[in-house]
């Protein structure tokens, strides 16, 4: 029976409940424990596979082809524990597998109801996905208070029942608001959120209190007083610099020796130095490049918040911090490059639809001509491969037919459009599904030797997380490859493009790549696509120096 950390929120949302509950997670697997983590969102969808990327965020994508909420992100960087779809419930996954069991005849024409049927089905979800682990964090999207989160909120506090304190713990995070004009912190919000929160029958163990700055012992005991909390248990979740200081901050103030306590778990003593040198290198930079993000979902940066933190990993593993210069692709279509001037490196991310697309093109060919480090991932390799076969191999208005079905050299296609049995493009109808070619998950893929990809990742078969639905159209390697393209990795069957370069001789710096290695960075370990980008953009900066000194 794995001991179980409910996290729940109060007060107001995005006060971050998965990185602080990512943060004790990384505590507890310091201490030699194996941890793991899971997602309870309340939302109807499925997954968010489908939602905006304004309005949700990133999907993010684990080994075992799960589109997921980006909280699994969070985990993921800070856990080296693997997370799958098993990690990540929504009410909508909840509902259709109860009433695919009650199509089934599963529950023998009985009427089908919240409680029990629906909260059991959240129970064994949760039992499924933390079963062999040493102890698991699970999440609560939401607020309390909210329609939608109660069957989650039911489930837990049965479970709690049904095992006993021993074996679950339940921690609470609120808001402790500053209010300027009294000058004091309020804890009223947090009494109310625990109020709430044992209305339904929970009485929280730990609390996390979210502030502005440290909470005073004062108004820790009188937090303690009205929500029937241990003062120890009344912990200062302030706000800092840099999310990663999170471990040892809460390890300080003793958070993880409460829960082993509480759960009666054995476990040594937390070994945090990898923690403080990534705090020591994000502090203490020897340098600092400027890289240029070309992207469709600008104005909501957590479109591309695992994105973001690879691009910094990346920095860490060489002490450079990496300023981001955001920039949105249709604004390139509008009114030129001149924004991508003065930048030591470019990357152009994933993204659906023809709105930009443009915008990531001319951005390839400006990075290609001007001999800037150029990272494109996902449709940023499309957009790459779209402008070296307009602008080197000749091939007017190449497109990718996600955008342009009748283009003349649909150089981008759906693997149906090009792959058929005689040989023949076959044009995507209107009516087709647009998820029925989707490639999602980790899939292998091997690396042509002699390559800038090879000499980044050192080995020759490496396996990349995928999601995007259009394809390389084989059609034309060899048009493009006698062009000067360098395909520098493909599908294991040798079927699918999985990356495409410039020669060394003609560009410093310039790879693409279908999949999206930013789902495998970690502060700790960087990867090393990310990695090698920074060190283009080092060199780029420096003029020639760096890599000079590097090889001398």
């Amino acid at each position: 029976m794995t001991p179980l950390i409910f996290v729940t929120g109060g007060v107001v949302s995005s006060l971050g409940k998965g990185i602080a509950a990512a943060s004790l997670a990384a505590i507890l697997e310091a201490r030699g424990l194996r941890v793991t983590m899971m997602k309870l969102d309340p939302y109807i969808n499925v997954d968010p596979g489908t939602m905006s990327p304004f309005q949700h965020g990133e999907v993010y994508v684990t080994d075992d082809g799960a589109e997921t909420d980006l909280d699994l992100g969070h985990y993921e960087r800070y856990l080296r524990t693997r997370l799958s779809r098993k990690n990540s419930i929504t009410t909508g996954r909840i509902y259709e597998n109860v009433i695919r069991k009650e199509r089934r005849g599963d529950y023998l024409g009985g009427t089908v109801q919240v409680i029990p049927h629906i909260t059991d089905e959240i129970k064994r979800c949760i039992v499924e996905a933390t079963e062999g682990f040493d102890v698991a964090l699970v999440e609560v999207g939401g607020t309390v208070g909210d329609i939608e989160s109660l069957p989650f909120l039911e489930a837990i506090r049965q479970l709690r029942t049904e095992r006993g304190p021993e074996h679950a713990l339940f921690m609470h995070l609120t808001l402790v608001p500053f209010i300027a004009a009294a000058g004091e912190l309020k804890t009223k919000p947090t009494q109310h959120s625990v109020k709430e929160l044992r209305s339904i029958g929970i009485q929280p163990d730990v609390l996390l209190c979210r502030s502005e700055q440290p909470l005073p012992d004062s108004d820790r005991r009188k937090i303690a007083l009205f929500t029937n909390v241990p003062e120890k248990a009344v912990i200062s979740a302030v706000d800092l610099d840099n999310i990663y200081k999170l471990p040892q901050w809460f390890h300080e103030q003793g958070l993880d020796a409460i829960v082993l306590d509480r759960l009666r778990i054995q476990a040594g003593p937390a070994e945090l130095s990898e923690w403080n040198e990534v705090v020591d290198a994000t502090e203490h930079p020897v340098d600092e490049v400027s890289i240029a993000v070309v992207g469709k979902y600008i104005d909501h940066q957590d479109a591309y918040k695992s994105l973001s933190e690879a691009l910094k990993h990346g920095g860490l593993r060489q002490r450079t911090k990496v300023k981001l210069k955001w920039l949105e692709s249709s604004e390139i279509e509008r009114d030129g490059v001149e924004s991508l001037k003065g930048v030591d490196g470019i990357l152009v991310p994933g993204g659906f639809g023809d709105r930009g697309f443009e915008g990531k093109v001319a951005t390839a060919n400006y990075a290609r001509e001007q001999k800037i480090p150029y990272f494109g991932i996902c449709y940023g390799m499309q957009a790459a491969v779209v402008d070296y076969a307009r602008h080197v191999a000749g091939l007017d208005n190449a497109n990718s037919t996600e955008n342009d079905k009748n283009s003349p050299h649909p150089v981008i296609g759906l693997i149906t459009e090009w792959r058929t049995a005689t040989g023949e493009v076959e044009r995507r109808s209107e009516n087709s599904d647009l998820g029925g070619t989707m490639r999602l998950g980790l899939q292998d893929q091997r690396i042509k030797p002699g390559t800038l990809a090879r000499e980044l990742y050192g080995k020759d078969v490496v396996g990349e997380r995928h999601r995007h639905r259009y394809e390389f159209n084989n059609r034309y390697r060899t048009q493009l490859e006698d062009a000067g393209l360098v395909i520098s990795a493909k599908s294991m069957d040798d079927l699918l493009v999985e990356m495409v370069e410039l020669p060394r001789s003609e560009h410093p710096w310039y790879l693409a790549c279908q999949a999206h290695p930013e789902f495998l960075s970690t502060p700790r370990d960087g990867h090393p696509l990310f990695i090698g980008f920074v060190r283009a953009a080092r060199e780029a900066k420096a003029g020639g120096k760096l890599l000079r000194e590097v090889a001398g």
